[in-house]
């Protein structure tokens, strides 16, 4: 499946449930069944910076892909970056640069969160798309 692939899925999800306290019911429910992160990576240094609750953002790369790993304090936050770590794990440093989450707009997500889940939500795509950036320059190293 492509990234805009996804995202249309998303999209179809929402547009599914017919109002704002359904759709965060099944935020909550997409953030309760996202794994759990290890207390291990539960560290300083993979919390994303800018958001009110506390969110961790692990990443490993397999091969050429961007694994994505993540866990929150808040269910919401949790859920939202479920669906960041479904938009964008496993796929390519590219394809994360090059694609922005246009879904979020989409299910008129930006009007129905508050401004500090707004910008914790921007965060993390921020986030994500810098351990992107730092994968694609390893991987253009070592083709180099």
């Amino acid at each position: 499946m492509t990234i805009d692939e996804k995202q249309q899925r998303i999209i179809r999800e929402f547009e599914l449930l017919s109002d704002w306290p359904e759709r965060y019911k099944h935020i909550i429910k997409l953030g309760q069944k996202l794994d759990p992160l290890p207390e291990e990576q539960k560290k300083d240094e993979n919390l994303v910076r800018g958001c009110q609750s506390q969110v961790w953002l692990h990443t490993e790369l397999d091969e050429k892909r961007v694994i994505f790993k993540a866990d929150s304090d808040a269910a919401i936050t949790k859920g939202l970056v479920a669906l960041m770590v479904r938009l964008y794990s496993g796929e390519t440093p590219d394809t994360i640069l090059n694609t922005e989450p246009f879904f979020i707009k989409k299910i008129g997500m930006q009007e129905h969160l508050s401004p500090t889940r707004s910008n914790g939500l921007a965060s993390m795509v921020k986030q994500m798309k810098i351990y992107a950036m730092a994968y694609k320059s390893k991987l253009d190293r070592a083709t180099a």
